[in-house]
């Protein structure tokens, strides 16, 4: 139950704190289509979390409920991947012109985009009948985030020398962090051998082939992903996911018995 549970509460920390990324967005789109795009993709996001969270609080059956494991768990409780809790922009490069970059938007949501499509795909014939449902909701979903941000890939890459440049310092930033994706916690182990969940090692080359496809049509350079390997999957994380969670949390938690 317990590798079941840490399992369930990856794919949903995933989601929800990637959902958060994307809704800072909201108003501040590069344009009016991309404003509602990436609003519908936090949507959706934020539709994947929940039901995993029901599915969760139906197993631990201890009163949780989605908004509780949502909303009022601490930062070291999270099992998110650190690619997902990062902030929209490249740190100290001089193309980092505001708080908010969008070719880091992009790249994020691409790298991550390519790995989910192969997860839900794979998750429909999980053993458990629940999470094989939605993983065949989500898997829609996935598909259309990344045929969107693949496309954005391209004609950023392959646009002026500014687009291209501002998304290979965003693809040289964030490609390390993939590492996190191939080095298989105890809970993948365990749901891999259960038959509830997938090795993420055994993606690997189906996703390098969709990430290597793309770059090469967008005229962008392969980046190294040495260096350290994150373990926020293993609730080890930046400092950034606990400036996230205040700012999405804030109002459940000073109104706890709000009733909305």
């Amino acid at each position: 139950m317990s590798a079941t549970v840490d399992y369930l509460m990856h794919l949903a920390d995933n989601a929800v704190v990637l959902g958060q990324r994307n809704a800072e967005w909201c108003g501040h789109g590069p344009i009016l289509e991309e404003d509602l795009a990436l609003a519908n993709m936090s949507l959706d996001l934020i539709g994947q979390a929940r039901l995993l969270y029901q599915l969760v609080a139906d197993l631990k059956a201890d009163g949780s409920t989605e908004d509780s494991l949502a909303y009022f768990r601490n930062t070291e409780n999270f099992r998110n991947y650190a690619l997902v809790e990062l902030p929209n922009r490249v740190p100290l490069v001089g193309y980092a012109k505001g708080d908010m970059d969008y070719g880091t938007t992009v790249v994020r949501n691409f790298l991550y985009s390519a790995l989910m499509a192969l997860v839900w795909e794979q998750l429909q014939k999980s053993t458990h009948a629940q999470l094989a449902g939605i993983a065949a909701k989500s898997l829609k979903e996935v598909r259309y985030h990344l045929r969107h941000s693949r496309d954005w890939l391209v004609r950023l890459g392959d646009g002026t020398t500014e687009s291209h440049d501002r998304v290979q310092a965003a693809l040289d930033h964030l490609m390390p962090y993939t590492q996190e994706f191939w080095t298989a916690s105890p809970m993948e182990q365990e749901a891999a051998r259960s038959g509830l969940g997938v090795a993420p090692q055994d993606l690997r080359a189906d996703w390098n082939a969709i990430v290597s496809a793309a770059l090469a049509e967008a005229t962008l350079r392969e980046s190294s992903s040495a260096g350290y390997v994150t373990q926020g999957k293993n609730q080890v994380h930046t400092e950034h996911l606990s400036f996230l969670l205040a700012e999405m949390q804030s109002l459940a938690r000073a109104h706890p018995e709000a009733a909305w």
